[in-house]
């Protein structure tokens, strides 16, 4: 018993001083992507608009997972899309910033891409952006985005 409780002790302090010389990068476990689910995008919807939920005030910035279906694209190769909670008919983006839906987020790929409308479930992974953002080049207006994202079957 002696021997057992001296080797676990042993073990464990050559494990944390072989530890302490490593970057930190190393010595801790990769995170999980954090889903981020279409009902937690927004925390409260009062007269003066949506407010963002504070999941999403906390994952600003970070990679984020979401499963969603694509909106028909405004053409067959492009690098946005729309993510959608349901699938859709028709662009959301005709909105104003009073309009915006509350169940959608704009994707912008790593990549221009041919898109085939196959209403199916995706799943979208890439960094959150959240506010108000005028595309310079479309002109849509979007309120939260996932940007430098890929997609593939859910």
């Amino acid at each position: 018993m002696v021997a057992t409780l001296t080797s676990r002790r042993n073990f464990l302090a050559f494990s944390s001083a072989a530890l302490v010389g490593l970057p930190l990068s190393v010595r801790r476990a990769p995170a999980a992507t954090p889903p981020l689910t279409f009902d937690e995008l927004y925390g409260s919807y009062s007269a003066l608009g949506l407010t963002f939920s504070d999941k999403v005030e906390r994952l600003k910035g970070e990679t984020v997972v979401m499963q969603g279906f694509m909106a028909p694209p405004l053409k067959a190769e492009a690098d946005f899309f729309v993510l959608t909670e349901i699938p859709m008919a028709l662009c959301p983006f005709c909105s104003t910033d009073a309009d915006w839906p509350d169940n959608i987020v704009v994707v912008y790929l790593t990549r221009t891409q041919t898109f085939e409308q196959a209403n199916a479930l995706i799943e979208v992974t890439g960094r959150l952006e959240v506010g108000s953002w005028t595309d310079p080049e479309t002109g849509f207006l979007s309120r939260l985005r996932i940007v430098d994202a890929s997609f593939g079957a859910a």
